[in-house]
């Protein structure tokens, strides 16, 4: 009883800082706007000065430091957190066949989700395309090239890597990870090697370390960083770059929400037979969470924890799913890249025909897969499925500059988004596995 009070207490704790994070970073904004010059730039440089641009040698950035060091103690366990669980998942699974049906399944529910959504989304923004909804003119904004028009099919090329230490020493090669776990994990299977060799006892005890540590991160400083991270988010925005992407902005964020709140409790009752209602009780710290992080990889041990110990989903099967899929499944990703480059495309004056639409949510499908789990990776993302329809002219490239500009709330969205997906997968196949504890699941919080 007391594991779900203190579970119920520090959901409510986050709630309560996303909110006052919002509410006082729209605050801050308005102070920004009716003051400016060099009353905000001393606001600006003692709370929410980036410390590490060109130019801010003299800033103190103390929303910035906190929700960094935050973000950063996050970031420190990602590698070893999936490399371990996969391999333990894995290793743990004696039947080639049933692991195989598992990675199937897995698979099967990611793209079925990841089709559904881009779908939704290319519809419903063809319609307001055709509309001339995002027909925007945009002034006073810098043009930007972008630097990622690389093609989009390098994500099954980025599967496995080339370098073994590399691949270990960032965060953005998580994929490569879990292409080396698996591998590691079918050997071990491979000759025998089970609970009681080194290798496995090793990736216990680091996970049960990861564990110790996740709880004290988040319990202590969560709700703290998140009022932070989120306050600081809200103010940095002036009103002129939000006017021109309204429409944008307002149609994203509608379609997201539907998708969220109404399309995955849609999935689980008809795919899995379960109440959404519980699930969405149990999840929705993960959801704030994954707001104020903006980051699936940040988010992926605290989704862990609640999959396995509040939703009932076997641990071998969550820590095989919601690694994966925090890698390639990538719903809200896809959506806002869709609707974002039909409005490059109304920005641009291009023409779209269903066959483009068609290109354009294939180009998102694989995009998005290859996408990182870090804040700001999706737009940035973007500019290759501009490169590959050939939206690239100089008004184009401009709307692409304000979506940089200004996705970091759309972003924050996603990656709600991406983490609930991965857990309604993981639930799915849990169930159809017979690995879903419904007891654990219907247990009221």
């Amino acid at each position: 009883m007391k594991k779900f009070n203190d579970n119920n207490k520090l959901a409510v704790q986050m709630l309560v800082a996303m909110i006052s994070g919002i509410l006082v970073g729209l605050l801050f904004m308005a102070v920004r706007e009716m003051t400016g010059g060099t009353v905000w730039a001393t606001i600006n440089n003692l709370l929410f000065q980036d410390i590490t641009a060109k130019g801010a040698e003299s800033a103190i950035g103390l929303f910035y430091l906190g929700g960094q060091l935050f973000i950063r103690a996050l970031q420190l366990i990602i590698v070893p957190m999936v490399f371990c669980s996969v391999v333990m998942a894995i290793s743990e699974i004696s039947e080639a066949s049933t692991l195989g049906r598992v990675s199937a399944k897995t698979i099967g529910w990611f793209m079925l989700t990841s089709s559904i959504a881009l779908v939704f989304a290319g519809v419903i923004a063809l319609i307001f395309f055709k509309a001339g909804v995002f027909d925007v003119a945009i002034e006073g904004v810098e043009a930007s090239v972008g630097s990622t028009g690389s093609n989009p099919l390098n994500v099954i090329l980025n599967i496995i890597p080339s370098n073994i230490g590399s691949t270990f020493s960032v965060n953005n090669a998580v994929l490569g990870v879990v292409f080396i776990a698996v591998v590691v994990g079918l050997s071990m299977n491979n000759i025998g090697l089970g609970k009681e060799s080194v290798i496995y006892k090793f990736c216990k005890e680091v996970s049960e370390i990861i564990v110790v540590f996740l709880n004290f991160t988040v319990k202590k400083f969560g709700p703290a960083a998140i009022f932070m991270l989120l306050c600081r988010t809200f103010a940095t925005y002036g009103i002129d770059y939000l006017k021109p992407a309204f429409t944008y902005f307002i149609i994203c964020v509608v379609l997201l929400l539907a998708y969220l709140f109404i399309g995955y409790p849609l999935f689980l009752v008809i795919g899995c037979g379960v109440n959404p209602y519980i699930f969405i009780k149990k999840i929705f710290k993960v959801v704030v969470f994954g707001f104020s992080t903006s980051s699936s990889a940040a988010t992926l041990p605290l989704n862990l924890d609640t999959n396995t110990k509040e939703l009932g989903v076997d641990h071998q099967i969550a820590s095989f799913v919601l690694p994966l899929g925090m890698t390639i499944n990538m719903d809200g990703t896809a959506i806002m890249q869709v609707v974002a480059t039909l409005f490059i495309a109304g920005c641009g004056g291009y023409d779209v025909s269903v066959f483009q639409l068609f290109i354009i949510m294939v180009l998102a499908l694989i995009a998005s897969m290859g996408t990182p789990a870090a804040p700001g990776a999706g737009a940035v993302i973007l500019f290759t499925i501009l490169s590959g329809v050939g939206f690239t002219s100089e008004q184009a490239l401009i709307a692409y500059s304000l979506i940089l500009a200004i996705n970091r709330p759309i972003e924050m969205l996603v990656t709600s988004l991406n983490c609930v997906g991965d857990s309604v997968a993981s639930i799915a196949v849990a169930k159809s596995e017979g690995k879903l504890d419904m007891t654990v699941f219907q247990k009221e919080k």
